[in-house]
């Protein structure tokens, strides 16, 4: 699952470096750190909460 989910984080970064999505906080092209930033919060996360 954390596969899955650093793909998807990084084909999210990509996207928004070619067109930046629009949302509030995340209008330009620079902002993709935001989008890396709550993918490390999303991993430490299921880290923290996986039963192993």
């Amino acid at each position: 699952m954390s596969k899955l989910f650093s793909v998807l984080f990084v084909l999210l970064m990509a996207a928004h470096l070619v067109r930046p999505f629009g949302l509030p906080g995340l209008r330009r092209r620079g902002d993709f750190w935001k989008l890396a930033l709550v993918g490390i919060v999303v991993f430490g996360l299921t880290a923290l909460l996986r039963p192993d």
